[in-house]
This record gives C-alpha cells, sequence and structure tokens, in this order.
C-alpha cells in the first residue's frame, strides 16, 4: 500500500507540475521570453519521463527527474531574484530573457489585473521605431509579484516532487532486493538430472 500511495502521490504531483508549466509556457512565448521557454520545454520533457519512470518502475527515469529538480529549483530562484532586483540584477535586462533577440518584456506587463495601458504620443526620441510607447497604470498587482508567484509555485511543486521521487526510488530498490530473495533459486543441495542408462549390462554365463 505505502508503494502503491507513494507512486501514486508522485505521479499526482508530475500531471500538477504538467499543467502548471504548460500555463507558464503560454504567457512565456506571448512574451516572447526565449530563455524560460527553453527551459520551460526542458522541464516539460524531464517531468514526462519521470512520470513514465513512476508508472513503469523505471528508477533511473525517476532518479534523472528527481536530479532535475534540484536544477529547477535554482532557476526559479534565480528568476525570482531577477524580478525582485536582488544585487546586480535588473529585470529591464534583455541579455538574460531574451538572448537579445528581442526586447524583454513580461506577458504580464501589459495584461495584469487591473492594468490600463495608454499609448504616448509622441513617443520620446530614444524609443526604438518598430516598438510603441506606452505607458501602465493602475495594476492591482504589478507583472514582477505575478512572476515571482508562478517561480514560488514550481519550488514548491518541485520540492514536493524530490522529496517523493527519493522516496518511490527508495521503495523500487527495496522490491527489486526483496524480488531476488524471495522464490529466487537455492542451490543448497540440489543436483542436477543423473543421466540413466537404459540398457544395463548382465553376466553372461558360458
Amino acid at each position: 500500500m505505502g508503494c502503491c500511495s507513494g507512486r501514486c502521490t508522485l505521479a499526482f504531483i508530475c500531471g500538477i507540475q504538467l499543467i502548471s508549466i504548460l500555463e507558464r509556457q503560454i504567457f512565456d512565448f506571448l512574451g516572447y521570453q526565449w530563455a524560460p521557454i527553453l527551459t520551460n520545454f526542458m522541464h516539460i520533457i524531464t517531468v514526462i519521463l519521470g512520470l513514465f519512470g513512476t508508472v513503469q518502475f523505471r528508477p533511473r527515469y525517476v532518479t534523472g527527474y528527481a536530479a532535475w529538480m534540484v536544477l529547477w529549483v535554482s532557476w526559479n530562484v534565480f528568476i525570482i531574484c531577477f524580478y525582485l532586483e536582488v544585487g546586480d540584477l535588473s529585470k529591464d535586462t534583455d541579455l538574460i530573457m531574451t538572448f537579445n533577440i528581442s526586447m524583454h518584456r513580461s506577458w504580464w506587463m501589459e495584461n495584469g489585473p487591473g492594468c490600463r495601458v495608454t499609448p504616448v504620443s509622441p513617443p520620446p526620441p530614444w524609443a526604438p521605431e518598430d516598438h510603441r510607447y506606452i505607458s501602465i497604470a493602475g495594476c492591482l498587482l504589478e507583472y514582477q509579484y505575478v512572476e515571482v508567484a508562478h517561480s514560488s509555485l514550481q519550488i514548491i511543486l518541485a520540492l514536493a516532487g524530490f522529496i517523493y521521487a527519493c522516496y518511490v526510488v527508495k521503495l523500487i530498490s527495496e522490491e527489486e532486493d526483496s524480488f531476488d530473495f524471495i522464490g529466487g533459486f537455492d542451490s543448497y543441495g540440489y543436483q542436477g538430472p543423473q543421466k540413466t542408462s537404459h540398457l544395463q549390462l548382465q553376466p553372461m554365463y558360458m
């Protein structure tokens, strides 16, 4: 029962992770944030492999999933520090999120709860010609805190996934060990089948 419970719980956590990361991936696509898009894609693949390993009793896949959870937590901690501008980090930097391919912006910057977007005309001289210059006001929750909330949720799910992945790997290993000892071949006192000759030699009397 414990094994089934642990595996079912890990499978449930993987399912929640897939739903939450797909939602996050959609909004990162809308914001053209290429670094999070690539990282989210790797996370999706790893969670699917972890789910497969949980269902099919593949401890290597579950172990790989657990190792990725450590990296995933580190990435999301970095995202939180990035948006809260911890240290020398700045949330307006384009290099980290978009590799300088496009202008960095979170989709929630303009579409957050209560946000009112007003185009500014004429735009300032420093504004790029292919971008519009806008004013955003009235947001009930600033976009950086929405991104922080997303990353915090991912950290909580990753920690739960890591703990249950370690537990499931331990259970699978114990099951494999018990299977080796129960019903195994006992070599003590075992003798192979002896060849018997159907032709018996009888003494001949002349």
